[in-house]
């Protein structure tokens, strides 16, 4: 799924991968026919009409049943990686997914698998040349980076006035913030965000100190205070102004060693505003409010010096004459719904736009057909249960409309314990505003938004991280967040895993060498299989075959989904 403005690579690149394994699946003998009944003919190739009909049938009366069913493709698929464009080195297994409960897909993705439209696929990770590690966010631990705070000041400026700062923002790839952010939180170079003091400034508070004759014991009370003050600061991403230090210079900067660092001309106009106020108030009367001062220099602590949840920097009010109107709509998937109905044109209109500007894609593949299919058409079926979200579990597009006109689409998966991201398109046209960070920000206030109705929705899932490809590592900076271990599948910090995928494509990242995967396939004779509208358990149906083939597509189908799944979702054999 998963984001740049969504910049090529990103979540484009995710639905891009799915569809050549679609097509990688279409073009082998029979399959159009396995799948859709393609052709007139009962040969290889296509199914009969008759045997289409009983099929259809067969699927709508058992989904009514037991919802999630399922078509295992036996063997590996080899294809076009649309990472590194290795023309074979993709690799993965790949089911089609006639229906299907949230909550099968919740344990699914738990396991490493992803959806493609109904397509639901599994990367062979130690084979593929560029292996997709699971990845989600903890929403309810977020704090925005500096870069994400820029990205939302900038939406609001240009809300509120209509301000379009363009500069290196404009199409501006989410990776590109991902060194920072990484340095931020490994606390690199955290200095380098601290300003110093002007020495008026400190002059004038240091004069200030000595009239009031403060004692010793006062004085290191007042380092106490200072130092706590910085590390909450540190912590924050805040940059600090109670104590100056000088930064070492950069290596080949020559810089000056006797000389403070540069400031910007904004933070000396703060300061020299400051000072004077201090200057005119010498009783701490600042701006017409009675502010006591501490006993040291540093700034008595404020609301207003606390960091901004991601709900301030959202929902920041607007002034009454704003330039433009923002309004994120959630809208289920389906042609049954009057809003998605009503929307699906433009929707679809600026999918075409999309697609076409930011991927290069020529017309005939991005028609309306592929539109339906990979980001209309889902297996998830809609719930309602009373202790769920109020909007439902499913399938959803977030629509962006910006003064009536829809200017961004983001396809996500509300499930029992995440919200997980598919995909996003938007227009071009408003690259400058950096929908695909902006858009996943909100998403995860989204996601805790959903959390204060339905607990036990904790998450924000990203789709895959690829360590491998620059252009899908800006997944990364969502910090916190854990990446799935392949083996085992639990979840680990990202910090902990980094170390092993810089020397190793492939990692397990749990460290316990005789942790095993909890949810694998124990009882392969339990699995529920659906044969000639017939659900029976596997022991039964292995006997009616002789095939040792199928024996093994089916243990191999198990293995991947787990046991849980194994026993609820029905594998469809013909």
């Amino acid at each position: 799924m998963a984001r740049a403005a969504s910049a090529p690579g990103t979540r484009g690149e995710a639905r891009l991968a799915g569809a050549e394994r679609l097509r990688a699946r279409l073009r082998a003998p029979g399959r159009r026919g396995a799948l859709w009944g393609g052709g007139g003919g009962s040969g290889a190739g296509g199914l009969g009409l008759g045997r289409v009909a009983f099929r259809a049938g067969a699927m709508a009366f058992w989904a009514a049943l037991s919802p999630s069913i399922v078509e295992y493709f036996e063997g590996e698929d080899f294809y076009r990686c649309g990472y590194c464009k290795n023309e074979s080195g993709s690799r993965s297994n790949g089911m089609w997914a006639h229906s299907m409960t949230v909550q099968d897909y919740q344990d699914l993705i738990d396991r490493g698998w992803r959806r493609s439209g109904k397509y639901v696929y599994k990367p062979v990770m130690n084979q593929t040349c560029c292996p997709q590690y699971t990845i989600r966010c903890r929403p309810l631990q977020f704090q925005p980076s500096k870069s994400h705070k820029k990205v939302l000041k900038k939406m609001l400026k240009f809300l509120a006035k209509g301000e379009i700062s363009r500069g290196n923002c404009e199409d501006e790839p989410m990776e590109d913030a991902v060194a920072g952010d990484f340095g931020l939180i490994n606390k690199l170079d955290i200095q380098c965000d601290l300003k110093t003091l002007s020495d008026d400034l400190k002059e004038s508070l240091e004069s200030e100190e000595k009239k009031k004759g403060k004692s010793s014991k006062k004085e290191e009370s007042n380092e106490l205070s200072r130092s706590q003050d910085i590390e909450e600061k540190l912590g924050s991403g805040e940059p600090s102004h109670s104590v100056k230090v000088h930064t070492a210079p950069k290596p080949g900067k020559g810089a000056d060693l006797s000389k403070p660092p540069c400031r910007k001309a904004k933070e000396i106009r703060k300061e020299r505003k400051r000072l004077k106020l201090m200057q005119q108030n010498p009783d701490g009367e600042l701006g017409g409010l009675q502010a006591r001062r501490e006993p040291s220099f540093c700034p008595p602590k404020a609301k207003s010096n606390q960091p901004k949840s991601l709900e301030d920097l959202i929902f920041e009010s607007l002034p009454e004459n704003a330039s433009h109107k923002l309004e994120v709509r959630l809208v289920p998937v389906s042609f049954e719904d009057p809003e998605f109905k009503s929307s699906f044109s433009q929707s679809f209109s600026l999918y075409v736009k999309y697609q076409m500007a930011i991927h290069q894609d020529p017309p005939d593949e991005c028609g309306k057909t592929e539109f339906t299919r990979f980001l209309c058409n889902s297996p998830l079926e809609a719930e309602n249960p009373p202790n769920g979200p109020d909007c439902g579990y499913g399938s959803f597009h977030q629509q962006y409309w910006l003064d009536g006109k829809i200017i961004a689409v983001g396809v996500i998966d509300i499930l029992p314990y995440c919200v997980s991201s598919v995909y996003l398109y938007y227009d071009p046209d408003y690259s400058f505003l950096s929908l695909g960070v902006y858009s996943a920000l909100r998403e995860i206030a989204f996601t805790r938004q959903l959390h204060e109705k339905t607990s036990q929705l904790n998450y924000y899932y990203m789709g895959f991280y690829i360590h491998s490809c620059p252009k899908m590592k800006y997944k990364g900076q969502y910090r916190p967040s854990d990446l799935l271990c392949p083996e085992t599948y639990v979840w680990v910090p990202i910090e902990q895993c980094l170390p092993s995928l810089e020397n190793s494509k492939y990692c397990r990242f749990n460290q316990d060498p005789q942790a095993v995967d909890e949810g694998r396939s124990r009882e392969p004779d339990r699995l529920q299989v659906l044969y000639k509208k017939v659900v029976m358990p596997y022991g039964v149906y292995r006997k009616q075959q002789k095939d040792p083939s199928e024996e093994a597509a089916v243990l191999q189908y198990a293995r991947l989904v787990g046991q849980a799944c194994s026993e609820r979702m029905l594998l469809f054999r013909n």
